[in-house]
C-alpha cells in the first residue's frame, strides 16, 4: 500500500541518510519514477526533505528532524507485525497492547499520512477465518505464545482424532502459524518436531525449563516444508466423474484447490459435462463429498466408489417414497 511504502521511504532516509532515486527505487522495489511522485507526497505532507542534483545528490531529510516514533513500549513495538491482524493479535493477548502501539504511530505521522492510514482502516478489513467455519476457541495461545518468546518448555493435554484420544506431552514450542482461522505450534516432544492445534490443547502448563531452536531454525520454511508434506499425503486415490458446469460452481464454495484444478482443466464432452480425474482422500471421505453435488456429478470409477454413492442414493429415496 502506499502509506506504507511512504513511511519506509521516510524511514530509509532516516536511518540512512542522503540516498538517490536509484537506491530508493531498488530498496522500495518499485520504479524511480514512483519514488519521484513519492517525494512529491511527502513534502505536500510537510515532510521537511529535499534533493540535489549531481554525482553526489540524492535526496535527504533537513538536518535534525526525525519522526516521533518514539515512546514505544518492547511488546508494541513486536505487535506492529501484528498491525493487520487485529483478531489475531486479541487472541494472542495483545488487542490493547496493538491499540496503544497504533496509536503511538499514527501520532508520530505527518498530517497527510495520518490521514491515509486511517483511510487504510477503514477500506480494509481481513477476516482470517473460511465461510461457514468458526474459528477456534484457544484459550491456551497467550500461554503458548509466551513459551514461544521465552523458550519454555510445557507440559500438555492434546486431544487428538485417534485412540487414545487425550494424551499428555511435553513440548518445546518453536513457532507458532495462524492458518485459516486456526491457531497450530510447530514444537519438539522427545525427538520429533510435530505440529499441534492449539485449540486441541486442554490443560498447559509452563516449565521453568527451557530450550534453544536448533541453529537456522526457520519458521516460515518449515511451515512451507510441512504444508507440501501433508498436501502430498492427503491424497491417497483418484476418482473419475462426469460434473456439469453448474457442478464445477458448487465445487468452488467447498473443495480443495487440486480438485478444483483437475475439474477446471478437463474437456467438455458433447452433453456439456466435464469428465475429469480428481485426487481423493479415501473413499468415505469422497462419498460424502461429492453426494453434496447431487445430479450434477457422475462418478465413473473406482467401482467402489460408485456401488457406495450408488447405495446411499437407493437409502435416501426410500425415505421419501
Amino acid at each position: 500500500m502506499r502509506a506504507g511504502r511512504l513511511l519506509s521511504l521516510l524511514l530509509l532516509l532516516q536511518n540512512r541518510g542522503r540516498m538517490t532515486a536509484d537506491e530508493l527505487a531498488a530498496e522500495l522495489e518499485v520504479s524511480v519514477r514512483t519514488v519521484y511522485r513519492d517525494v512529491q507526497a511527502l513534502s505536500a505532507a510537510g515532510v521537511p526533505l529535499y534533493g540535489e542534483a549531481g554525482h553526489a545528490g540524492g535526496y535527504a531529510l533537513l538536518d535534525g528532524y526525525r519522526t516521533r516514533l518514539t515512546g514505544l513500549t518492547a511488546d508494541e513495538a513486536r505487535t506492529l507485525f501484528l498491525a493487520g491482524l487485529p483478531g489475531p493479535a486479541a487472541e494472542l493477548g495483545l488487542g490493547p497492547v496493538l491499540a496503544a502501539a497504533e496509536l503511538k504511530l499514527e501520532a508520530a505521522l505527518p498530517a497527510g499520512l495520518r490521514d491515509q492510514s486511517r483511510r487504510i482502516r477503514e477500506c480494509f478489513h481481513l477476516d482470517a477465518p473460511g465461510w461457514y467455519r468458526e474459528a477456534d476457541e484457544v484459550p491456551h495461545l497467550p500461554a503458548v505464545a509466551a513459551a514461544v518468546w521465552e523458550r519454555r518448555a510445557v507440559r500438555v493435554r492434546y486431544r487428538r482424532w485417534h485412540a487414545p484420544q487425550e494424551v499428555e506431552r511435553r513440548l518445546e514450542p518453536y513457532g507458532i502459524v495462524l492458518k485459516a482461522g486456526r491457531w497450530y505450534t510447530v514444537a519438539r516432544t522427545g525427538d520429533a518436531l510435530r505440529t499441534y492445534r492449539i485449540g486441541q490443547i486442554l490443560a498447559l502448563d509452563t516449565l521453568d525449563e527451557t530450550f534453544d531452536p536448533p541453529a537456522g531454525f526457520d519458521l516460515a520454511r518449515h511451515w512451507r516444508a510441512h504444508s507440501a508434506s501433508l498436501q502430498e499425503r492427503l491424497w491417497q486415490g483418484e476418482a473419475e466423474i462426469l460434473i456439469t458446469p453448474a457442478g464445477i460452481a458448487r465445487l468452488r464454495d467447498f473443495a480443495p484447490g487440486a480438485v478444483l484444478d483437475a475439474v477446471t482443466r478437463a474437456a467438455a464432452e458433447p452433453d456439456g459435462r466435464h469428465r475429469a480425474v480428481i485426487p481423493i482422500e479415501n473413499l468415505a471421505h469422497a462419498e460424502s463429498e461429492l453426494l453434496r453435488l447431487g445430479p450434477e456429478v457422475e462418478i465413473l470409477a473406482p467401482p467402489e466408489l460408485r456401488s457406495r454413492i450408488a447405495e446411499s442414493v437407493r437409502a435416501m429415496a426410500a425415505l421419501y417414497v
